[in-house]
């Protein structure tokens, strides 16, 4: 009997030159879509803001995506939200700010970003809570950006429509 795995998509956009600097929009998942990260409150009160409010796990993330830029001077995290779920940012790499520069190409600071992200959560916590992968998106232009931009800031509103809640019909 042949054990099928499903075939992995590399989502990679064709011709575009991954060496330069550029403006990502990263979504990270927690292993199986577990809600650990935090939850939404503030939905069933009117008037009162929806906000996420973080558990121990959340408050460990938003601490190291928010010390990212410390590490790295040619990485800025211009938005994120830490979800119940899931990670939302917008990645910013300019490689043109006079610090030395490693001669890997742009495109293998957004993975190494990440890797390190989950490494230090994983190592903290004893077991590894991420999926696999990550999704990243190209911003190509400044509205795609503020419309990301809006997405984000406008994601735990939405927590009751979105994709990645789980009790989501």
């Amino acid at each position: 009997m042949e054990n099928s795995k499903p075939v992995r998509k590399h989502p990679r956009l064709k011709g575009y030159d991954y060496s330069q600097n550029g403006a990502y929009f990263i979504t990270i998942c927690v292993k199986d879509r577990h809600e650990m990260l935090g939850r939404i409150v503030g939905r069933d009160a009117p008037g009162a803001p929806c906000v996420v409010e973080l558990s121990e796990y959340g408050q460990v993330i938003h601490k190291e995506i928010e010390d990212t830029p410390l590490y790295y001077s040619y990485i800025s995290i211009e938005k994120f939200v830490v979800m119940p779920n899931h990670i939302h940012m917008i990645v910013l790499i300019d490689g043109n700010d006079g610090a030395p520069r490693a001669s890997r190409p742009t495109s293998a600071w957004i993975p190494k970003m990440i890797c390190i992200i989950k490494r230090k959560t994983n190592k903290i916590y004893g077991f590894n809570m991420w999926q696999t992968s990550y999704h990243d998106h190209i911003i190509r232009s400044e509205e795609e950006y503020l419309r990301i931009w809006k997405y984000i800031d406008e994601n735990p509103i939405r927590w009751n429509e979105d994709e990645y809640n789980l009790k989501v019909p």
